[in-house]
């Protein structure tokens, strides 16, 4: 099976960042310059911060970076640690599975009764088709890790691995 690059999300993530920052810069000096705001921006800003969290969720997911209660991970077997890392995997799948039905619901929703926005002007839609199908990303990522960890064997012994991305050198820095 072809594993789809981590750098994708970690791509839309960066781009997302370099977006805002761009922008809020640009309307803090227009405020300061005209001594008004523009009110788009925090539209486009509020966009912007929802890709980048849900892209930067989707890359951690991949690399099963989420957060863990360690104290009951560390403690346990390579079984244990096993079924720890399935099941988290398996929950967060779920979890984001569900999100992506309710929010493709919203933007049936706000396509069918063709809401817009505030400040643009523009269908609300435009904005929030793309929280499904990036909370499906999540969702398929972390199966993917489940899958992943189910059918792989992870050393035994208290130097084992803590994260798959850790491996035999320690912690990815």
């Amino acid at each position: 099976m072809r594993r789809i690059p981590v750098a994708l999300e970690e791509g839309l993530a960066v781009a997302c960042m370099a977006l805002l920052v761009l922008i809020t810069l640009g309307n803090v000096l227009t405020r300061h310059v005209v001594l008004e705001s523009f009110a788009w921006t925090e539209e486009i800003s509020v966009f912007l911060m929802v890709v980048m969290t849900l892209a930067g969720t989707s890359a951690a997911a991949a690399r099963d970076r989420h957060i863990r209660i360690e104290f009951f991970y560390v403690r346990g077997s390579a079984p244990h640690r096993r079924f720890l890392r399935v099941a988290g995997a398996c929950v967060a799948g779920l979890l984001f599975a569900v999100l992506a039905v309710l929010f493709a619901r919203v933007v049936a929703d706000e396509f069918r009764y063709g809401e817009t926005s505030m400040g643009l002007g523009v269908p609300r839609w435009w904005f929030t088709v793309f929280s499904p199908l990036l909370c499906a990303a999540i969702a398929l990522r972390s199966f993917g890790v489940a899958w992943g960890f189910a059918s792989a064997d992870l050393p035994d012994g208290p130097d084992a691995p803590a994260t798959a991305a850790e491996g035999a050198h320690g912690p990815a820095r």
